[in-house]
Parts: C-alpha cells; structure tokens; sequence
C-alpha cells in the first residue's frame, strides 16, 4: 500500500509482551486471510525473502510483560530499530487485553516512550478493548469478562484484582499509564467515536490540537466503535507516510480489519477453522499458571484420565534436589506418554496452592526475587517439555500461563509458528517451525490463565473447531 508517495512492504508487525498474546494477534490476522507468522527473535531477510516469501505482516513473541523498566530498555529498543526496517504501515506493542502491569514489571508506559523515540511518533495510539474477548473500556475504565461470563470493572474482577505479580487496583486506563509514564493521555470516548466518519475524524484532530498528548486512549463498546477506532488509527498511518507505532491489545487488528474490509484490502478473506483439526492421541500439556480458570481446567482434564504429575519447582530450584526431581519427572512423564496417556505438568492447582508459598520461599533462599518467578518456573518447565518432546515423539503440546508461556516456547527450541485454528478465543492451535526436525511441526496451543472454559484441556485433545 502507499501512503504518502511512499510505499510499504507490510501491513503490520507487531512485538508481542508476553507469548500468548502474540498468538492472539496470530489467530485475528489469520482469520482475515492475512498471510502472518510468529517468530521469537527478529527473522532476517534470507528467511523472509525465502521460506516466508509473501507475509504481509508478522510478530515477535517477547517477555515484555515481565520486565523491569531498564530491562525494557535493553531488549525493546533494539528490537523496535528492527521492526522499525520491516516497512510495514503499523507497528504493534501488543499488550495483555486486561491491560494488567504496574510501573515496576511489564511497564505499558514505559514501552509507549521507547516506541515514540524510535518511530518519532507525534502521539501513540492505545486501544485495549476487544469485544470478541469481553474487554471493553468506557469512558476510560477497563472492563473484563471473567470465566462465568459476567464483565467486572478491572479492579473488582476476581481475577485481575488479585494478580500474583501485577494486580489491577485502578480500572481508569488514564491513571494507569500516569502512574508509568510522564506522557499526557487524552481520551477519545465512546460519545467522541460517534457519527460519520468526518465527524469522529474531527475530533481527535480538535484533541489533537487542544491536549498535544503523547499517548491518545480509545474506548472501545462494541464493534461498531472498534471500527471508528480502527479508521483513525490507519488514517493516521496513511496521513504520516512513515511507519505508525501503536499500543494495546489484539483490538488494535480486529479494528484495523474493520478499517481493511471497508477498503477491500482483505480480498482473501477467509475461515481458516475451517478445517477440522485431527485429535491428537496424546498430549502434553504444561501450565505453570495458578489462575482460577486453570485450576478448574486441571481439575477437569485430570477428572476425565489425564495423567497429573505435580511440578515441586521448589526442589527444581535447589541446587541440591534439582536434578534428581527432574530425572524422577522425566521418567514418570515419558512412561506414561509412551503408554498412550495424555500427561499434564503443573506447578500449581489454583491460587491458593500452598505450592506457591514453598517456591517463594525457595526464590528467597536463593537469593532471587519475586520478579524472577516466571523466568525461573518457565525455564523449568520449557526443559522438561523439550526433553519429553524429543523422547516420547509427543506432537501436540499445551502450555498454561501467559508469563510463563515465553519462557517456556523459548526454552523449546523452535524459531517461529503459524496459526492452523481457533480452539478458543485467544488460544489458536499453532504449528511450530524449528531447526530440529523432532520440533519441526510441533503443535502448540498458548493459554492465558483466564482463556478457555473448563473442558479447555481436553478439546485441545479432541481437536475440532472453535
């Protein structure tokens, strides 16, 4: 497309801040027929020109959404200067739908500034509703759907309020990114997204004027408002004639598609669920998340003759106990995968696992910090899923938790995926590319704690379609 006089390679690339969220864009551009790929460092050009000849948009799936603001610092920068030579109309920060970050771990504010220095954004744009996921933000304040389907003022929901690492305590996105960031945020509000498109256009031009904010945050009700969002976002694309850097959840593709179909850019449209995915004849699922969602998840997969083996990440962590317990796992696993059953690892059943405590415990004896669990428990968990992987022949593996999820795939050994189908909003099945021909097609379902419902494990299994 030309913007300008200038003319761009791609669409849109994004940097996912945690694993399953990039898969999340993953699944919504390829639902549009858009030709993406997820890779986990920045693919150079033999490999785009070669086996990825043709992608109109790509993602890296990163680890954002756990870092310190100087560690964002040190890995974000570079990797925007790489996206920055990707040519693409729109660069993605993707963030958690449930916007759940605080200034200290998974800065939004932070990676808001960085992506404005590189890109030399006038103002960034930041949506964080995606009503196909039940968030919504009104008026400012984020809203999420919990597992029985009621939605919940983020700092009442009974999830998100008690987030073991980033609770939400404030629902006013506003106060969030203040909190984070010394960039003004100016509000385009569900009654500003109204009218014609003239109209809406005109005032986020008058904003514009009046507030010079750094960050503009869009509401976002329903798909009709996601759309008038997703015009002006690509207009501003278009009016700029350079790369557009933006922020915020997966609404930001659903809205850019409303935006894409209206201009018929997405001739090849198309369902990709459409072809039935085959159940597997076992699967390995790991989960390092203590959400709620999953502990019911665990307990109906292990109800219905999953093989559970409780993960003591505690002992893994000891120098002292870490190889015999990973040996005595590894071999329960594999004689159970190499009979036929279906094995899941976890670390923990629900929030209140006195698990928890045990590893906290171990974090601090080992002189680490809480910051440090999920990087610690992913590495764990990637190994052992590798190792039983490459042993048993398993071609199908779940993991569970999103600050684990990155952590975990890293720690796999592949290099990027593809989205096969939608099993659940959110969580697509993927294939894996890797240099390792065991690994190579591998396929990869990455669950956030709160996506799926309660027999989520077990179509992952079965297959089907969303």
């Amino acid at each position: 497309m030309t913007a300008n006089g200038k003319s761009f390679s791609r669409l849109l690339c994004y940097y996912g801040d945690d694993f399953t969220g990039s898969t999340d864009v993953l699944e919504a551009l390829s639902g549009m027929g858009i030709k993406a790929a997820l890779f986990l460092e920045p693919p150079d050009e033999e490999l785009l020109n070669g086996k990825f000849r043709g992608l109109e948009a790509f993602g890296i799936a990163g680890i954002g959404r756990s870092l310190a603001p100087d560690e964002a610092e040190r890995e974000l920068r570079p990797l925007f200067e790489a996206l920055k030579q990707a040519d693409a109309a729109v660069v993605h920060y993707k963030v958690c739908s449930t916007f759940d970050s605080s200034p200290d771990t998974g800065n939004i504010g932070k990676a808001a500034e960085i992506g404005r220095s590189v890109f030399g954004s006038a103002y960034v744009p930041v949506l964080a509703g995606v009503p196909y996921l039940g968030r919504y933000t009104l008026f400012g304040n984020h809203f999420a759907a919990a597992a029985d389907g009621a939605v919940h003022r983020l700092d009442r929901h009974p999830t998100m309020s008690r987030h073991p690492v980033t609770p939400m305590i404030e629902a006013d996105l506003r106060r969030v990114l203040a909190e984070q960031s010394g960039l003004r945020t100016s509000l385009m509000d569900i009654l500003a997204l109204n009218g014609s498109p003239a109209e809406v256009s005109s005032r986020l031009q008058r904003l514009l004027s009046q507030e010079e904010p750094g960050l503009v945050l869009f509401d976002v009700l329903d798909e009709e408002r996601l759309g008038a969002a997703g015009r002006l976002i690509w207009e501003e694309a278009m009016r700029r004639g350079s790369t557009l850097f933006a922020v915020g959840s997966s609404g930001i593709e659903y809205a850019l598609g409303a935006c894409w179909r209206e201009e018929g850019r997405l001739q090849r449209e198309e369902a990709y669920g459409e072809a039935a995915i085959a159940p597997a004849e076992r699967l390995l699922a790991v989960s390092g998340s203590c959400s709620p969602v999953t502990r019911e998840q665990i307990r109906t997969a292990l109800a219905a003759g999953f093989a559970g083996i409780r993960v003591p990440a505690a002992e893994l962590l000891s120098p002292e106990t870490a190889a015999s317990a990973r040996d005595a796992i590894l071999a329960e696993a594999a004689g159970l995968l190499n009979e036929g059953r279906s094995v899941l690892l976890y670390s923990a059943e629900g929030p209140d696992d006195p698990g928890i405590a045990e590893f906290r415990a171990a974090l601090a004896a080992g002189g680490y910090s809480a910051g440090d669990s999920s990087r610690l428990l992913g590495g764990i968990l990637g190994s052992l899923a590798r190792s039983l992987v490459l042993e048993t022949g398993v071609t199908r593996l779940l993991v569970a938790g999103g600050d684990t999820s990155g952590y975990v795939t890293r720690g796999l050994g592949i290099y990027g995926m593809e989205c096969m189908a939608a099993l659940a909003p959110g969580a697509p099945i993927c294939r894996a590319f890797s240099h390792e021909p065991k690994l190579e097609g591998l396929e990869l379902v990455l669950k956030g704690g709160q996506v799926g419902g309660t027999d989520f494990f077990l179509r992952v299994k079965e297959g089907g379609l969303a």
